[in-house]
Parts: structure tokens; sequence; C-alpha cells
């Protein structure tokens, strides 16, 4: 009954060639415990057939049904019967291409033998004509003889030159990069496994054909394959013996001299993984030559990466050079290449302002990454060299740029010996530059006193510091003391101080990371002394820098625990000062407490920073300042809040408090649970219950006669003003600390009813609602009350309701938008429920436009709701949003009807593109392309920018690239329009549109474009006469690109051809080498 049944299949299956067939012929021969033999037999009448087609369609269902049929069912017998029976039909060239694949399929299997691998590859040698076949059928045959080689290597070894000379025919003139792969896969174990002495010159010739390899794949390339793919493969081929060093360095010296950068590149790089190879021997015998070339690039060079690959190769080259020397045998003792290039580039530099100079230096610090007995050579010479020269009179005007090739010198000594182990700290004597310490740190130290040298020397004495073991405490000491003296003799607000203060920065930071003794006990209070204790008055220009540059040093210095310290101490001292609420005279004398409030903003803001670095890092120190520094904090400004009236209350001023608040935030997100519980009980008693002290303890007392109560209705402005420090503190606290509270529903309801109707400034609301969304995303299961009835309630009252102010109804949706976010980042359920309501609000025109923006602002991005602050947030969230609503969105946008309610749909659109990441809707371009471009023409501005900066951060897709080309004409009109000052008066939507302009010409072709071209490069001009230089700038970018716009611009990606450029280096050998697949 299987036989009959089988032969019922093959039938059926020649006369239709479903898959169906195949499978069921599978399974009854698997149920039937029937050997794959027997299909053999019901296949006979074809497979013997004297039609071609016949016996092609037979070996084609075989082959079919033994890539189908379970390995563990084929039998020794059985597959050497096949294998015996495929290779015979290797000869026909009917059936050769079914043949292949199931010999792709038998050479895996567990029964297959070595002796069928030597018969598969003699029959593939005989019988198999590479030429004859197409790309995917030459595919199948190095398929075949990789399976061979990585499960049958020893068997193949067995043939000797058989097999060599066999592969060699078979994989000479392939150029498909996709049968190169793996044929480069197949040379490289070949050349390290097999005896190749007799065949040394053909495998040469099969894979340095190939070289240089220029490969640009096709537009949406299915199979994955770049350039860097196959040069990586060829070079694993290139260096996988030393027999090929004396065929491939006379060839890599010929792309060197007459390649292209690009060629000179590739080629430097294959250097670099053969040379090591190649070993000594070859290198030394061709060192002079190469030499000679990498000496072209690297003091006449063509652009600046290749200048750096031909510094690496030559490091490369003297390292394979002294492999086998010690430093024991370094020193004046050396010989060969590095001594003579040593001296060559010594000469050059004994005039160190020549620009050879520099690129000599570059040289003598690549020698010193090579091997030790070279680098203690080199530096032998070289630190002698530019001491001498420094310090010869006859060459005064030349110290500034020996000084600066001087360090870097030692910085690249410093950088090769960090390439020893980071955990132990080296002897003395092992350190390369400890010889010269001396004197080099003398030349340093006294170029800090001359200008033109200072910043070379503070580089100079940046790398002597940061080498391991080099420098002792008292030298690090000597040289602050010898910076501070030059700091105190010209004043930190010096223009040449402040020229090279990032150098001085960066000397005084590793010096504090080392020993910050030094810093804290000399340059900290040299630069405190420094602060005014008040601010400068409006016209004072130069003493504002010098504070902004003392604090930028500060920033810089006092990231160490010790110094953090002190610098909290000192600056909140500071802060006392200049923000202590003064009398209605001395305001009245003044009349202007702005620059005030600007020194108050530089100092909290440097806190700030070093506070945020310091938090980066993880430092533990950042915890006890919840005590120290926080309640200072709150005690400035609740001072000031209750004193003072409101135009004397500096420390009242918003952007002061959101300094501070971030201070705040940084510090209590840091605490354990236990004392967060306990801040925020201190914080409700301050802001709840009149009891400011409970946050300010330690600090002098407040005053008693006035009460503080910022959420109390009557409250004055400036104390609604310091909302923003009690939201700090509760968005950065723990989802396990609980609101001291009975009722934490009602206290949310009170906070929410309070931004609505009684915060007086976005500052004031924004800060209300950070809290109430911290607290809902880390507690909504206590908030059962506030999420169902209170805000279902706010929902109708607020947001709904057309009888109330429109202005409660946009401040409604934002609360809203907020508390959404917070259920959504952390997965709940009822998130939805809640964009959903949204949705609800596109019909009412008052609002529609607000609720549409909410749905971007649901998902977008905040400093609030973050790990850091302890939020829960769910994986994932703003993709799976994004998959949820877009089709609503969609669907609304193209449902015709109201136009006002697409136009919101469009709305919510822009707003949630702009609020997700790229990769989230790239997929999704050729359906929202349409959608988009109606976009542009919304009147609102910030809706517009929105869109072309959408289409700006996708136009790397080319499947939105063809919509472009499709609307190219209207979307050049709508840009020039958007981009003139007279029609659009915001600055963001002009320079977008210009830079959408300047991008056009590359992702539209220009037969498309040339048409408009006159009129845009007219229109384009009028832009430069924009009076804002940052949109005249864009201006002439954009005329620019459209002035150079040619035919040459066609791509040839519009074919969608695979190019591979073999071994040119010169146009005409370019068209002679380049094969295009279809």
């Amino acid at each position: 009954m299987t036989e009959e049944r089988i032969e019922q299949l093959v039938r059926t299956w020649i006369a239709t060639g479903k898959d169906e067939d195949v499978d069921a012929t599978v399974s009854e021969l698997v149920q039937g415990e029937k050997s794959l033999l027997l299909l053999v037999k019901s296949l006979g009448e074809y497979l013997t057939s004297e039609e071609d087609e016949s016996r092609r369609k037979g070996m084609e269902f075989l082959s079919l049904a033994l890539a189908r049929f379970p390995p563990e069912k084929l039998n020794r017998q059985s597959v050497r019967v096949l294998v015996t029976f495929y290779c015979g039909k290797l000869e026909d060239t009917e059936t050769i291409i079914p043949a292949l694949k199931g010999l792709t399929t038998l050479v895996s299997q567990p029964a297959f033998s070595s002796t069928d691998a030597v018969e598969v590859i003699k029959a593939i040698f005989k019988h198999v004509t590479m030429k004859a076949l197409v790309q995917s059928q030459r595919f199948l045959v190095f398929s075949i003889v990789d399976t061979l080689i990585a499960k049958h290597r020893e068997a193949l070894k067995t043939l000797g030159s058989e097999f060599i000379s066999g592969y060699v025919a078979l994989a000479e003139g392939e150029k498909d990069p996709r049968n190169l792969l793996l044929a480069f896969a197949i040379a490289r174990v070949i050349l390290i496994e097999f005896d190749i002495s007799s065949h040394i010159e053909d495998l040469f010739n099969i894979t340095f054909c190939y070289f240089p390899i220029t490969f640009r794949p096709p537009p949406d390339d299915p199979y994955g394959i770049t350039t860097e793919d196959l040069k990586k493969a060829l070079r694993g081929c290139l260096n996988a013996t030393p027999a090929f060093g004396p065929l491939a360095i006379p060839l890599f010296l010929e792309k060197l001299t007459a390649g292209t950068p690009v060629t000179k590149r590739d080629t430097l790089q294959t250097l670099d993984v053969c040379l090591p190879v190649y070993g000594p021997a070859v290198a030394r015998e061709n060192a002079r030559k190469l030499w000679n070339a990498l000496k072209l690039e690297i003091f006449q060079p063509t652009d600046p990466e290749t200048e750096n690959r031909a510094l690496k190769t030559t490091q490369v080259l003297i390292q394979t050079l002294y492999a086998e020397s010690t430093p024991s045998t370094g020193g004046k003792e050396i010989e060969g290449l590095a001594r003579d290039a040593c001296e060559e580039c010594l000469r050059i530099l004994r005039e160190p302002e020549k620009s050879q100079a520099t690129h000599a230096t570059k040289v003598i610090c690549a020698f010193m990454s090579t091997t030790p007995s070279v680098a203690q050579y080199t530096l032998s010479q070289a630190v002698p060299h530019f001491i001498k020269l420094f310090l010869n009179p006859d060459e005064v005007a030349n110290r500034a740029p020996t000084a600066r090739l001087l360090a870097d010198v030692v910085a690249a000594a410093r950088d090769a010996s960090a390439l020893q182990d980071p955990e132990v700290l080296p002897a003395q004597e092992d350190i390369p530059l400890a010889p010269y310490q001396d004197e080099v740190l003398g030349i340093f130290t006294v170029g800090l006193s001359n200008t033109s040298v200072c910043k070379a020397a503070l580089d100079g004495l940046k790398a002597l510091v940061t080498t391991k073991g080099l420098l002792s405490d008292e030298e690090l000491g000597f040289i602050v003391h010898k910076v501070n003296e030059i700091l105190l003799s010209q004043g930190i607000e010096d223009e040449d101080i402040s020229s090279y203060s990032e150098g001085v920065l960066d000397l005084f930071a590793e010096i504090s990371s080392i020993s910050p003794r030094h810093i804290s006990e000399t340059t900290l209070p040299l630069l405190f002394t420094t602060l005014p204790d008040r601010a400068p008055p409006r016209s004072a220009e130069a003493e504002r820098l010098k504070y902004w540059l003392v604090l930028a040093f500060l920033k810089k210095l006092c990231i160490q625990p010790d110094l953090f310290e002190m610098l909290v101490v000192r600056l909140s001292t500071k802060l006392d000062l200049i923000c202590t609420p003064r009398s209605s005279e001395s305001a009245e004398a003044d009349g202007d407490i702005e620059p005030t409030a600007a020194y108050a903003h530089s100092i909290l803001r440097t806190l700030a920073d070093v506070l945020a670095t310091k938090v980066e890092r993880g430092h533990p120190d950042v915890q006890k300042y919840i005590d120290r520094l926080v309640p200072r904090l709150y005690h400035l400004h609740i001072y000031s809040a209750l004193a003072v009236e409101e135009s004397l209350a500096v420390a009242t001023d918003h952007r002061l408090v959101a300094v501070s608040s971030e201070i705040v935030t940084l510090i209590v997100q840091t605490q354990p649970l236990q004392r967060q519980q306990q801040f925020v009980e201190s914080l409700f008693a301050a802001y709840f219950n009149n009891q400011p002290a409970r946050v300010a303890e330690g600090q002098p007392k407040l005053p008693a006669e006035k009460s503080f109560a910022p959420f109390d209705p009557q409250a004055p402005k400036l104390q609604r003003n310091l909302v923003p420090l009690f939201s700090a503190a509760i968005v950065a606290l723990r989802k396990e600390v609980g609101l001291p509270v009975p009722d934490e529903s009602a206290t949310l309801q009170q906070l929410l009813s309070w931004s609505i109707d009684e915060a007086e400034t976005m500052q004031q609301r924004d800060a209300s609602f950070h809290a109430i969304a911290s607290v809902v995303n880390k507690r909504p299961d206590d908030l059962s009350a506030f999420l169902t009835e209170q805000l279902d309630r706010f929902w109708n009252e607020r947001a709904v309701n057309k009888d109330a102010a429109v202005d409660v109804r946009r401040k409604a949706l934002v609360a809203w938008s907020w508390i959404s976010k917070a259920l959504l980042v952390r997965g709940h359920s009822n998130a939805l429920s809640y964009v959903d309501k949204l949705f609800t609000l596109f019909d009412d025109s008052t609002v529609s436009w607000d609720a549409a923006r909410a749905i971007g602002k649901v998902v977008s991005t905040d400093k609030v709701l973050t790990k850091k602050n302890h939020a829960v947030i769910r994986i994932l969230y703003a993709q799976k949003f994004f998959n949820t609503v877009l089709p609503r969105i969609v669907e609304g946008a193209k449902t015709p009807g109201d136009a006002q309610r697409q136009n919101a749909y469009l709305v919510a659109l822009t707003s949630l593109i702009k609020s997700i990441p790229k990769t989230t809707y790239t997929h999704e371009l050729p359906t929202l392309m349409p959608l988009l471009l109606r976009g542009l023409d919304l009147p609102d501005p910030e809706i517009r920018a929105n869109v072309i900066d959408t289409l700006l951060a996708t136009s790397d897709s080319t499947t939105e690239n063809k919509a472009i080309s499709e609307h190219a004409s209207s979307l050049v009109t709508t840009m020039l329009k958007n981009s003139m000052v007279d029609e659009m008066p915001s600055v963001r939507l002009r320079i977008a549109a210009l830079r959408y302009l300047a991008k056009l010409p590359s992702l539209v072709r220009y037969d498309i474009l040339h048409p408009l071209k006159a009129t845009v490069v007219r229109e384009l001009a009028k832009a430069l006469d924009d009076p804002k230089k940052a949109v005249r700038k864009e201006a002439v970018e954009a005329r620019t690109n459209w002035f150079v716009i040619s035919c040459s611009l066609e791509c040839i990606s519009d074919y969608g051809h695979f190019l591979l450029c073999i071994g040119s280096s010169s146009p005409d050998e370019y068209q002679k080498g380049c094969i295009i697949y279809v």
C-alpha cells in the first residue's frame, strides 16, 4: 500500500510541483519505516527517462525529499547508494543542478563517511564546470566543499595536490560577493591546514586578484553583505600563511604607490594584519621600500585618516622587525630601520618650527608603542634632543614649537607605559621617562611663565602627572605651586590665562584625582578668595567673567569627596552672603537685583553640575549631603520667602529655585529607604503643617511671625515659588516610601486642584504635576479612589465641561497627560483608557489640538519618570503604545468628513512621532508619509517644524525617498515658503525648512529637481538677508547644495545592482574589473 501511495504522490508532483506532495511522500516513508531507496525505485522511470525534463524532475523530487527526510532515518547503506547515484548524475548536464542540491544535503548527514567525501569531491572536480553555472548553483558547489572541509578535512588532505589543484580550478574567476565570502573562508582553511608547498602561487593568484575590494551593496540588500565583510574575509586569506609574503609585499607596495586614498587605506590595514604573519625575514628584506612608501603618506599626507593608518602600519613594521629584541639590547646598540628612521626624524626636528617637524614627531611617538627596545632607544635620542634645543639660547624663538613637540613625545611615552598591567605600580627604573624627568619637569615649569609656551607646558605637565609612578608627591605639590604662582601673578581673569584655562583645569583635575591634598591646601583657597561676596553690577563684565572662570575651575576640580566637601561649605557661605534679603534702602540704592540672581544661579549651577557628575560615578559621599546641604538650601529659600518683599527676594527667583530643586533631587534619589521616609515626613510637616524648620534642621531660626503654607489659597507668590523644592524631593522617592498623610488620594486631589486653580506660574504648575505623576507611577495600588471617581469627576468638570474657562481646560489636559504617562510607563491596565478620553475631545474645536498634542506628551521622555528617580518603567512601553494608537490616528486622519477633526488627528500624529524613537516608526513610513506631508499645511509653525524634523530624521530611508520624489515639487514650494522671514516669523521653522531644502538634492534624482533648480536658487538668495545669523547659515548651505547638483548625482542604486570592483586602482582598471550582477 505504501509503495502504491508513493508512486501516486510522485506522479501528482510531476504534474503539479506542489510541496505538499513532497511532504506527504516523506511522511509515508517515515511512518511506514521504509528506506529512501524505495522512493528511488518509485522514481525509476523518471530518473532513467530519455526525456531531459523527466530526468530533471525526477532528480528534483528526490533531492527535495532527501532534504526533508530525518537524518537519523538514513542508514549507512542508503547514504552510500545515494552518494554513488548522485555523483553519477553530475555527468548529466540536465540533472547536475538537482544533483548538487541533493549532495548539499547528503554531505551533512551523520552516516556520510570520509570515503564518501573523497568520492564526492573527485566527482565535483571531474564533472562540474563553474563557468557554466549561475550564482546560486555555484554557491551550492562552494557549500558542499565547505561542509566537506569542516567535517572530513583529514580525508581530503590524503588527496594532496589533487585536492588543491581541483579547488583552484573551481574557485578561479568567481566574482559574486555571496560566493566569495564562502570561497575566502574555504581558502583560509586550506592555506593554514593543508600542504600547499607546491601550489603557493596558484592559491596566491586566486586570492590576491581580488585585492583591493571595492564593493557597494544595493539599497535594501537582502543578503546583508557589506564592503567590510568582504575585506575582512580577504584579509583572512592574505595573512593565512607566511609563504605569501614574498609575493604579496611587492604588490602591496604597488597599491601604495599608485592607488587612490581608499585603496591606500585598505592596503595599509591589510599590511597591519599580514606583516606579523609574514615574519621578520620578509619584513627585513622589504623594510626600506616599505618605509619609503609609508614615509610619503606620513610626511606628505593626502588626508588625516590615511596618515594615521600609515603611522599604525609603521608601528606594525617596527614591531615585526624587532619582535625578538629586548630592552637590554636596546639603547645605542639598536640597528636597522628603527635607528635610521629615528635619525632621519631627528634631522628634521633640528628645525622644530617647520611643518615637517610635526610629522617627524608623530613618527617618534609611534615608535614609543612598538617594542621596549625601540621605545627605549627612541626616547634616549628624542628627549635629550628637545631638551638641548629648548635650552639653546640661539633657539629661544623656537621654544614654543619645541615644547609642543616634547609634550607630544612625553604623552606618547606615557601611553606606551600605560599598556602594562594597570594594577601594578612600576618600579622607578622601569619607567622609560624616569632618567629624564627632572630636566623635562624643569622645562615645562619654566615654560609656564611664557605665554607662547604655556599651553604646551600644561599639556606636558599633564602627561608627566598621568605617567603612573613617575612623579613623587612632593613633585606634584611643586607643579601645583608653580601653576598657582602664574594664576596669582597674572590674575585668573587675565586674557592669556583664560585662553588656556582648560589646560590648567585638566592638569589640576588629574592631580586632584591622585593627591587632592595639594589642591585643597593651595589652589582652592586661592580660587575661593577670588570669588566676590557680592554680585558685580550689571556693567562690570570683566568681574562677571572672572567669577565664571573661577566657578568653572571649581566645577572641574572639586569632584573628589574631600574637595567637594570644601566646595559645599564655601559656596554655601557665599550663597548666604549674596542672597541675604536686603533692606529697602539698599535695594533702592542698587535698583537692580538681576546681577545678584545671576551670581547666585552660577553658584548653584556649579554645585548641581558637580553633584550630577558624582552621582553618575556612584560616589558614596553624596548621601551625607541630605544633612549638610539640603537643609541649608531649604533654609535659604524659605527664609527669603518669609522675610522680605517680593522685589527683594533673590532666593525665591524661579531660576534659582529650579537649580536648587535639581540638587535636592540628586541627593534624595541616592538615599536609602529609611532616610527617605524620614525626610519626606519633615518635608510634609514643612509644607502642610507650617513647620518649615523641619526641613532646615541645624540652620538659623526662621521668622516665627509669618506662616509658611505654599499650598494655601492665600499664600503669597514668594511661597508658591518654592513648590518645585517640594516636588523635587517627591519625584526622587523610592516606590516603597509612602506619603505621611492619612489619605494619599485626598492629598493628590488637593495638589491637582491647587495646580489648576491656585498655581500662578508654569513652574509652580509643572512642579505639582511632576509630584502627582511620580506618586501615581510608584504607588497606584494605594490610589484607587484618586484614579477612579476623583479623576472621573476632574475630567468631566475641568476637561470636558465646555462652560469651564479655556485656560482651565488646557491646564487640565496637561495634568491628564502627566497622569496617563505615569500609568503608561509602568504598564498599568488603565493607561490606555485614560488616553482614549483624549480622543473624545478631537471634536471639540476649543481644545481639540491641545488634546491631540497631549497624545504625544503621554509617551515623550522627561527627567521625572526615570530609573534614577526610582520610577517603575516597563520595557518597550513606547513601542507598544505607538503600535496601539497609530492605526486609530491614521484611520481618523484619512476618514473623510469634518476637516477640523482630521486636523486634530494630524496634530496627534506629529506630536506622537516627535516623542518616540525613529526606529519605532521607520517601518510605517509608507503609510505615514502622505499624512506628514498634509501636516505641512497646518497653520501652527511648531507642528510644521516637527513634521520637517521628522522628514529630516528619516531621510536615509529608501522608502521615504520614493515618496519624497513623488511630492518633490510641492515639497520645494512649501519649504521655500516656510523659509522666508516675510511669510514665516518662526525662526525654528525657517531653519528646519532650509535644512530640508539642503538635504533634498541628495534624496531626489536630478532629473526631477532640475526644473526647480532656477527657482530655488533665486528664492534662496532672499533668505541670505534673513536677520538671524543661524538662518543665513542654513540658507548658504542649501543654496550651495542646489548650485552643485548635476546629473552625476544619479545613483547606481536605482538599478539595484551588486557592484564588485576587483583590483582596480585607475579608471581603466575600474572598467575592466567591475562585474555587475543583476
